[in-house]
């Protein structure tokens, strides 16, 4: 019979320190963050490529919601306390910006001529741009 606690013990033992994060909702979270990561890269990668002179701002914001996605997931993958923290942080700003982006695409459209990820607070993204940072500080929050 296996000794289960020894292979336990090597486990905890292998990431000493570190809280794992992507476990029950939190792999939900994970995976739907790498999806907006491949969205928001591709998006923006083509965008700034191609035609970044129609729209600098709007491209400008995509690559920055694309990095802001895949530092969170990152930090979620990697876990433990200062990854946490780091998330946390994160998510509040890309809610912030979020907020910020969204409010100002409905207040000044002329400013867009072309959409961002975060526009009309994530529209075309079927609002996960505004759920996703509000569960993620949830989520992170209940992992203390």
């Amino acid at each position: 019979m296996p000794d289960d606690t020894k292979t336990a013990t090597a486990d905890a033992s292998a990431t000493p320190g570190r809280k794992r994060l992507v476990s029950g909702p939190g792999l939900l979270l994970v995976w739907l963050y790498g999806v907006m990561v491949v969205g928001a890269v591709s998006r923006s990668a083509y965008q700034i490529s191609t035609e970044f002179d129609r729209a600098p701002l709007a491209y400008a914001l995509s690559g920055a919601a694309a990095l802001a996605y895949a530092f969170i997931t990152y930090s979620l993958v990697r876990g433990g306390e200062k990854a946490r923290k780091a998330a946390l942080v994160c998510c509040a700003a890309e809610l912030a910006g979020v907020l910020a982006v969204g409010t100002w695409t409905l207040v000044r459209p002329e400013s867009f001529p072309d959409a961002t990820v975060w526009s009309d607070f994530g529209m075309g993204y079927l609002f996960l741009p505004v759920v996703l940072p509000v569960t993620g500080m949830i989520w992170l929050r209940s992992k203390r």
